[in-house]
C-alpha cells in the first residue's frame, strides 16, 4: 500500500447501492470491490448487516467481507445496526464495525426503530462481544453521529446534543466517532467547529473521519473545511451513488472519482492510481446501466500534463 495523506473510504458497496432499486449481482460487486481495491483505496465498507428483507441489495453482505479479507491491505469495514448485526458480522472477521446513532431522535426511530438509551445499550452489548475475543481479532468499532448537521424530519439539530451523543457513544464502548451529514444540510463552518469540540471533549485520537453527501453542493466544500482543521478520513461513493432511504430528500454522496482529483490537485497522496480508478467505474456502470453515475473528473478526464501526488 503506497504511502497516503488521506484516507477514501469507500462506501458505494454499502451507502450507495442501499438506495438504488436494482440489486448489484454478487459477483459484479466482488469484482467492483476488487478493482477498487486494486486501484489503490485504503478501506472500503462492504455492506451492512441488516435483515434481507429490509435491504435485500445487501443480502450477501458475509460473502463480500470473506471476499474482501481475502485481499491484502484493504481495510473492511462494515455498517452493523444492532448486537444481532454485529454478531452476524464477528463471524467473518471485518476490520471495522460501524453502528449508527442519528443524533436527531426521530431519524433514529425511523432509521433502527430504537431511542437513543436503545442504541446505547447495543452499543454496549456489541462492545462486550468484541471484548470477547482474542485481542488479535477485535474489530474497531465506531459509533457514527448520524444527522449530526440537521435532519429532514426534525430540522434544525442542537449542536451540544451531537457532543452528548459523541461522549455517550465512546463511554458506551465506540472506539471512536465520525462525523455525518446523513441529510446534505452541513456547511464549512459547521464541520470546522463540530471537529474541534469533539477533539476538545474527547481527545484526537476520538474522531478521524467524515461522512458527507452532496445534496445541496457543498460536499467537496465541507471536505474543504475537513481538511482544513485535520480530519485524516473522508467516505465518498463511486459515481456519487446512495444516500439515505430514510431521510427524505437525502440523496447524493460525495463522488469519489472527484474527491481523489480534488486531493490530489493539492499535493495530497490518497494511494489511488486514476486509470485504475475509472476501470472500477466502468464495472459498476457495466453491472448497474440503468443507475445514473455522476461525476465531473471521470466526464472531463484529467486536465492536460496532470501530475498527481500518488505516483500513477
Amino acid at each position: 500500500m503506497a504511502t497516503i495523506d488521506i484516507e477514501i473510504s469507500e462506501v458505494g458497496p454499502r451507502d450507495g447501492l442501499q438506495s438504488i432499486a436494482p440489486v448489484m449481482p454478487t459477483a459484479a460487486k466482488k469484482a467492483w470491490i476488487s478493482a477498487l481495491a486494486a486501484a489503490g483505496i485504503p478501506e472500503i465498507e462492504v455492506g451492512s448487516f441488516v435483515p434481507a428483507n429490509v435491504l435485500p441489495q445487501l443480502a450477501d453482505t458475509a460473502e463480500l467481507v470473506a471476499h474482501a479479507r481475502a485481499i491484502e491491505g484493504l481495510a473492511v469495514a462494515v455498517l452493523v445496526p444492532n448486537l444481532r448485526g454485529a454478531e452476524n458480522a464477528l463471524a467473518v472477521g471485518p476490520h471495522k464495525m460501524t453502528i449508527p446513532l442519528s443524533v436527531s431522535e426521530t431519524h433514529s426511530l425511523k432509521n433502527l426503530r430504537r431511542t437513543h438509551e436503545q442504541v446505547l445499550q447495543e452499543v454496549r452489548a456489541i462492545r462486550a462481544a468484541i471484548d470477547a475475543l482474542p485481542a488479535g481479532q477485535r474489530p474497531r468499532l465506531e459509533g457514527s453521529l448520524s444527522t449530526a448537521f440537521g435532519c429532514t424530519l426534525e430540522g434544525v439539530v442542537p449542536r451540544d446534543k451531537v457532543l452528548q451523543m459523541a461522549e455517550k457513544l465512546i463511554a458506551a464502548g465506540c472506539d471512536e466517532v465520525g462525523l455525518s451529514d446523513t441529510t446534505g444540510f452541513a456547511n464549512p463552518v459547521q464541520v470546522r467547529d463540530y471537529t474541534r469540540r469533539i477533539w476538545g471533549l474527547l481527545g484526537r485520537d476520538r474522531l478521524n473521519g467524515i461522512h458527507l453527501h452532496n445534496t445541496r453542493g457543498q460536499g467537496l466544500a465541507n471536505v474543504m473545511a475537513a481538511l482544513e482543521v485535520g480530519l485524516t478520513t473522508i467516505d465518498s461513493s463511486m459515481g456519487g451513488i446512495g444516500g439515505c432511504p430514510f431521510a427524505p430528500g437525502a440523496s447524493g454522496n460525495i463522488v469519489t472519482e472527484d474527491l481523489v482529483f480534488l486531493l490530489e490537485s493539492q499535493g495530497l497522496r490518497t494511494g489511488v492510481n486514476f486509470e485504475r480508478l475509472f476501470a472500477a467505474r466502468r464495472i459498476l456502470a457495466e453491472a448497474l446501466p440503468q443507475v445514473e453515475l455522476y461525476g465531473f473528473t471521470p466526464q472531463a478526464g484529467l486536465p492536460r500534463d496532470f501530475v498527481a501526488a500518488t505516483p500513477q
